[in-house]
């Protein structure tokens, strides 16, 4: 075999494995990925159908209720609501009226969590879902009240 066909197999072997290591590296970060959406998101049918994803907001005040090792709740963004159940060990800080973030799927009509992540101290919350408790508020600020005398 001539030399410069020698070194055109290795190139073309070369970018064979690092093809099949990138796509392969791809696919496990893919199926990694858990999108982060809003009640208000989930509301309006913009959250994943087949895959888990997270959901981000404030545990409403009296929503909490244990039924053995699962816990049911509610997440708000003060717009919507939505419905969770987890079943295991909630994180300490997990407490009505703070932030929380939950992954996990729709599943008969409420959100089936399979992780529990509790804001870590008063004042912070993420960017994402201050943004949209944020626009939330606006938004209900915006509306008229009905009822109101004119």
């Amino acid at each position: 075999m001539k030399a410069w066909k020698r070194r055109g197999a290795i190139v073309v072997g070369g970018v064979a494995v690092v093809s099949i290591a990138a796509a392969l590296v791809l696919n496990a970060l893919n199926s990694n990925i858990a999108l982060y959406v809003t009640p208000s998101e989930v509301a309006a049918g913009k959250a994943p159908k087949d895959s888990a994803f997270r959901i981000g907001g404030m545990v409403k005040e009296g929503s909490v209720r244990r039924d053995n090792l699962t816990v049911h709740f509610v997440v708000t963004d003060t717009a919507k609501e939505v419905p969770v159940a987890y079943t295991g060990i909630l994180p300490d800080l997990f407490k009505e009226g703070k932030g929380a973030v939950v992954q996990g799927r729709f599943q008969g009509g409420q959100f089936a969590a399979t992780e529990v992540l509790a804001k870590h101290d008063e004042n912070y919350m993420p960017p994402a879902a201050q943004h949209a408790v944020d626009q939330a508020q606006r938004a209900q600020n915006a509306q008229p009240v009905q009822g109101a005398a004119k």
